[in-house]
């Protein structure tokens, strides 16, 4: 198969486009303009042609989708203002979906994420599967929740109006090499210390290489196609579980002090309470003082990846602690191997 890879020079998409090429396809990965490809182990291998584009452009897109099988889509951008996000990923988004049309490419696996859901709404301890209702109050939330329910709309017109193939796979917080500590576990107060929100409760996490696999296998399989499907790994660690087997791997963690979740919960809900009631919203709260950002972070809940493990026939191939080890070593987790017998490269043809 022919693949299409957007964003692969990202911290996902160049796990993505390294276990393609181990799976036999073919790829071509999309990377910025001003991206250094060399530096990644895959850049110079002979199923590989590298694509610079600007998705936010519409030049050149369908000329890379000249003979192209499917599409995996993963570029989203996840900071700056609203304007910026959604130029890099809302439009950026429209541009490739106009040119497979134009192309009449129809298979896309499109990656979203967890954030498009309505945290708000599931009652605390409840499952968080692919039937929770998406956020209807996004302009709560931060602009990449904003910004992702919108490309989810753009996706499912394309799959409704064009007859599109369409896959939407919603990974958990994916974690992996230079991405270990990060918004789940808690709110950094200096270098050296972490508020730890809810201690006890659930992270639906899954590691990079595990995540790469499903997403490969989401364009490998028929019966993906029209199905959403979360990527959490099993068992789900806990918040402490995961921070403990991380510490244990960093020389000098920082310092975790622990805050229930009701207590949390209630401090933020008496903080928004003062803002609308006294303050007409407009004190600038920190994201953790915000009720609908303090639940989609942190907020009790239990997760599975049943559905995704049954369709994609998918077992996470490395556990926490495996995957923390494989992180922390000095092992190139990128390297593919060479073909018995080389093809010339898609550029070369």
């Amino acid at each position: 198969m022919k693949l299409l890879i957007t964003g692969a020079s990202g911290f996902l998409g160049q796990y993505v486009v390294a276990e393609a090429l181990r799976r036999g396809h073919q790829v071509k990965a999309v990377i910025r303009p001003a991206s250094d490809p060399t530096k990644f182990s895959w850049h110079d291998h002979p199923n590989l042609e590298q694509v610079r584009l600007d998705l936010r452009q519409r030049q050149g897109i369908a000329d890379a989708l000249k003979g192209v099988d499917a599409v995996i889509h993963l570029i989203a951008v996840k900071s700056g203002d609203f304007y910026t996000q959604f130029a890099g990923t809302v439009i950026a988004t429209e541009n490739l979906l106009d040119a497979m049309i134009a192309s009449s490419i129809d298979r896309l696996i499109a990656i979203s994420t967890f954030s498009v859901y309505d945290y708000q709404a599931l009652g605390t301890g409840k499952l968080l599967d692919e039937t929770a209702p998406l956020d209807r109050h996004p302009q709560y939330r931060d602009e990449y929740a904003q910004t992702k329910l919108i490309q989810e709309e753009l996706y499912r017109k394309f799959e409704q109006e064009q007859s599109g193939q369409v896959t939407i796979v919603r990974p958990g917080m994916v974690y992996g090499r230079g991405e270990l500590w990060h918004a789940l576990l808690g709110m950094e107060l200096s270098q050296s210390r972490w508020l730890c929100v809810g201690p006890n409760a659930f992270m639906p996490m899954t590691y990079v290489e595990n995540c790469a696999e499903a997403i490969v296998l989401a364009a490998e399989r028929e019966e993906a196609i029209g199905q959403t499907l979360n990527i959490v790994d099993e068992p789900v660690p806990t918040r402490s579980t995961y921070i403990r087997e991380l510490s244990q791997r960093t020389p000098n963690p920082p310092r975790m002090t622990p805050i229930l979740w009701p207590l949390m919960s209630l401090l933020a809900g008496l903080a928004w309470w003062i803002n609308t009631q006294f303050l007409e919203t407009r004190a600038k709260l920190p994201g953790i003082l915000v009720p609908a950002k303090l639940q989609a972070r942190f907020k009790p809940l239990r997760y599975n990846g049943e559905k995704a493990q049954r369709i994609l026939k998918w077992t996470p191939k490395y556990s926490l602690g495996e995957a923390f080890d494989r992180s922390c070593s000095d092992d190139d987790l990128l390297t593919v191997a060479q073909p018995m017998n080389p093809v010339l490269s898609l550029s070369q043809r």
